[in-house]
């Protein structure tokens, strides 16, 4: 038998280890060709006793006002994670919109991090969506690492329920469904 032929059977010998290797893992190749790791909507609810410390972050707004969460204090907040390009932030973004105008009234506020975007691009995707809520930069991730513990935001975009004393209360991990946030924002609301 030839080298090469000895080296072609060989190599046919690994083709079912690979096969078998690579069935037992999740694709997750498409997150490179998006550039963003999407949630599937998937939510989590953390009742009062079980909540952890409030998160404390800060900010300048793309319109050049200080946001610090701290202010909020008193006040339902939501918090949602987003950049310009990302195909589901563009979906979610009217409904966010429209239940951020339903709740004012009722003591709830809402402000927008942006992982990615400069203010060109995060400005105009506000005034398209009409986006009357501010939005933080965070570029350098600051604002996300101050919003690591008990339950972060794990995809682009996320979004988070912050009591009226500014600890976690939930989280959707993908585009918002705007009754699954309003039915978290009646129970926040409720306590």
């Amino acid at each position: 038998m030839t080298l090469r032929r000895r080296s072609v059977l060989s190599g046919l010998g690994l083709l079912p280890a690979a096969a078998l290797l690579a069935a037992c893992g999740t694709d997750t190749s498409d997150r490179y060709d998006t550039g963003y790791v999407g949630g599937d909507g998937v939510t989590t609810e953390i009742p009062p006793e079980s909540r952890e410390e409030p998160l404390e972050f800060a900010g300048t707004t793309y319109e050049g006002e200080e946001f610090a969460a701290a202010d909020r204090r008193g006040e339902v907040l939501v918090v949602n994670v987003w950049y310009a390009a990302c195909p589901p932030c563009r979906k979610e973004a009217p409904d966010l919109q429209a239940v951020s105008e339903e709740y004012a009234p009722e003591g709830v506020s809402f402000v927008g991090v942006n992982v990615r975007d400069a203010a060109g691009p995060a400005q105009a995707f506000e005034q398209t969506y009409g986006i009357t809520y501010p939005s933080l930069p965070d570029t350098d991730a600051q604002i996300m690492y101050a919003l690591r513990g008990q339950v972060a935001p794990n995809a682009v975009p996320s979004t988070l329920v912050l009591d009226r004393e500014g600890r976690v209360a939930a989280r959707i991990s993908g585009a918002a469904d705007p009754s699954v946030l309003r039915a978290m924002l009646d129970r926040v609301l409720a306590e």
